[in-house]
């Protein structure tokens, strides 16, 4: 085959999942455009896949084992993809991101950086790129990172979207991130947030003092039967908690917290106050 480039799976997890993409293809006895066509892609996106230059995506893996049928088994890619997505998260956090897809209501707390499921694509990559820069991760996990974040974004477009309660430190806005342009739109993506019908976007600012009552990030879940969750995390490490005794006074705190917070309307002129210094 001409230009055919040659995999080592043992190189990463990615080149890996691409070597079986293409086993199992040539098993079948297909080419790329006749997987692309298959799983409503080009055949571009087959051999970027294949040669690892392009991760593979949640959507995209669960396309893979309808056409393999190899859905819920051992050799799912659904299962392949979260297996390298959870190799490059904290302790706690892929369980965690698991319940995202059926939670009623996310309470989401941040310092300093705007939370996940808020960030932009443009964002999202600089505070990755940046890790990378630090060497903290590779290349590739963050390709991963955004990735992931792009489809944990996603999974909330539903047709009934649960309830999203968003209170950020006001360090998440003053905070400049990848520069005047990123930043602008940045915070242009929280106002419009923030106008959606089943969303609460609050800042705590820095004049509550000691009032603000969590030093680290917090995430609460409500599941459709009522229980909540809770994911805290420190720099290196999370820790997943869903025993009520300690879940129920987080959520107590989050709603002193909100209490503490300025309104919505408060809160989007001050974001949008903000946006004037990044234009």
């Amino acid at each position: 085959m001409v230009n055919r480039k040659e995999l080592d799976p043992e190189s990463s997890p990615r080149a890996a999942y691409g070597a079986r993409m293409r086993r199992l293809r040539e098993k079948h006895g297909w080419n790329q455009d006749d997987l692309a066509e298959k799983l409503g892609c080009s055949s571009q996106h087959i051999s970027a896949v294949e040669t690892a230059r392009k991760p593979p995506t949640l959507p995209f893996s669960l396309k893979l084992d309808l056409a393999f049928s190899t859905t819920g088994s051992a050799e799912a890619f659904e299962r392949e993809w979260r297996e390298m997505r959870h190799g490059s998260l904290l302790e706690g956090f892929p369980e965690y991101v698991g319940h995202e897809g059926r939670a009623v209501e996310f309470r989401l707390y941040n310092i300093g950086i705007v939370p996940g499921l808020l960030q932009t694509p443009e964002y999202a990559r600089v505070l990755a790129d940046s890790a990378v820069r630090r060497g903290a991760i590779t290349p590739q996990q963050a390709d991963e990172r955004v990735s992931f974040l792009a489809d944990r974004q996603a999974a909330l477009v539903r047709p009934r979207p649960p309830m999203l309660f968003v209170t950020m430190d006001e360090s998440c806005i003053r905070r400049p991130v990848g520069g005047a342009a990123v930043m602008n739109a940045q915070l242009a993506s929280l106002v419009e947030f923030a106008e959606l019908p089943n969303t609460l976007l609050q800042v705590a600012p820095y004049g509550i003092g000691e009032r603000r009552t969590f030093d680290l990030p917090v995430n609460l879940l409500t599941l459709p039967d009522r229980s909540v969750i809770c994911y805290a995390e420190s720099q290196s490490q999370g820790h997943l908690d869903r025993e009520s005794t300690s879940v129920l006074p987080m959520l107590t705190a989050y709603h002193q917290l909100q209490g503490e917070a300025l309104s919505q309307a408060a809160s989007v002129a001050m974001i949008n106050e903000a946006r004037k210094g990044t234009r």
